[in-house]
């Protein structure tokens, strides 16, 4: 009998302990009921350095929705794990985070990062691992050329969008002659490169081109240049805080000429940083900063408005652009991964067929030739007033 009695004592902690070795590998309480492995995921965000702006705000969501998604049973049961990294707005450590992704986590896939140059530089070693990436940055080149890019998606709207929608609005003014300024790195190069090419297309001529550092702190040796020019009207490509500076600047010179932005802006704290001399310029943005604006048959507005609900419910702040870009990455994944199982090849292949995707940044429709799926009605123009972004078109 006592002997009967120890044996069954042992096998409850044996038990009890192979249970709680398990429980360690999940990251919430939905994980233990389910009682299945988690499906493990990387992020690689630039969440401090010259580019938080945008990763913190990515960050914010990831974690946010890997919350929200467990709490409702993971992904058929399976608990999403979020390792999530800092690439420190390096390339350098872009690259050290993907392969400790790669080789040491085993991630299904990877999403990240959050600028062109950090993206680019890790798309060699997830290419050659085989593992699938969706980039939350902005240049074509990440995805481009399809036949080099098989395992790379993302979801911002392509330069081309951005730029032909700042064209579109200098023909409507009847301006002829601009000035470009840019940061001088991948993306900068990327946005005024694609806005010079289409701007020689519709017969608008870039008379001025000038750049600087991201790091830099004044611009008015630039802008001098550009108020001597004859452009009437100056187009950015930069995000927080050069963005703010340059516009700052711009107002300080007294320059009057129509300021467009590019969507690098698309959050709060270039206009904390930029104050009253944002007030008057324009940029196309994807729908988020405007959802209350725009029509009720809007396809997004119902998904922007809810997103916004959750965000500001959360961190009682209202979210930015970025916000959105890693919104759709993580539910493009889940819906990926929900058709394909925890195969990193099946994934990607169930990522190549989205199709109708209603997400924060557009409605993606992704196929063989093209791993960003949006198109031109992604964005809208928008105007800073008092403030404030207001719907244009």
């Amino acid at each position: 009998m006592k002997r009967s009695l120890f044996l069954v004592c042992l096998l409850t902690l044996l038990v009890l302990a192979g249970g709680c070795g398990k429980a360690k590998t999940t990251t919430t309480p939905a994980a233990t009921k389910a009682q299945k492995e988690p499906y493990t995921i990387g992020a690689i965000l630039d969440t401090s350095g010259p580019a938080a702006s945008l990763g913190e705000p990515e960050r914010d969501t990831l974690q946010m929705v890997v919350e929200e998604l467990n709490a409702k049973g993971g992904i058929d049961g399976h608990p999403v794990e979020l390792i999530l990294l800092d690439n420190k707005s390096s390339e350098s450590e872009a690259v050290l985070a993907a392969k400790r992704l790669v080789n040491e986590d085993k991630v299904l896939a990877i999403i990240g990062c959050s600028q062109t140059g950090t993206s680019l530089a890790i798309v060699d070693t997830v290419t050659k691992a085989q593992v699938p990436m969706i980039s939350v940055a902005s240049s074509a080149k990440i995805v481009t050329p399809p036949s080099e890019r098989r395992w790379i998606f993302k979801t911002t709207q392509n330069n081309e969008i951005v730029a032909q929608k700042m064209i579109t609005y200098l023909r409507q003014k009847g301006i002829k002659d601009v000035a470009v300024l840019s940061v001088n790195n991948a993306y900068g190069r990327d946005g005024a490169g694609t806005f010079t090419e289409l701007a020689a297309k519709n017969g608008i001529n870039v008379v001025l081109h000038e750049k600087f550092e991201a790091t830099d702190t004044d611009m008015t040796a630039q802008l001098t240049k550009v108020k001597a020019s004859p452009a009437k009207a100056t187009a950015v490509f930069a995000i927080p805080p050069a963005a703010s500076i340059v516009t700052k600047n711009f107002r300080d010179l007294g320059l009057q000429m129509p300021l467009l932005h590019c969507h690098g802006i698309g959050n709060k704290k270039f206009l904390e940083l930029a104050g009253d001399a944002a007030n008057g310029i324009v940029a196309p943005m994807g729908k988020l900063l405007v959802a209350e604006q725009l029509p009720d048959n809007d396809p997004q507005k119902q998904v922007l408005l809810k997103f916004i609900a959750d965000y500001q419910k959360k961190y009682h702040v209202r979210p930015t652009t970025f916000s959105g870009h890693a919104y759709d990455a993580f539910y493009l994944l889940v819906n990926a991964i929900k058709q394909a199982g925890p195969d990193r090849a099946k994934i990607r292949d169930a990522l190549e067929q989205t199709k109708g995707f209603v997400g924060v940044s557009g409605v993606f429709n992704m196929s063989p030739q093209d791993h960003s799926g949006l198109g031109e009605d992604a964005m809208v123009l928008v105007e800073v007033k008092d403030g404030k972004w207001h719907l244009l078109q």
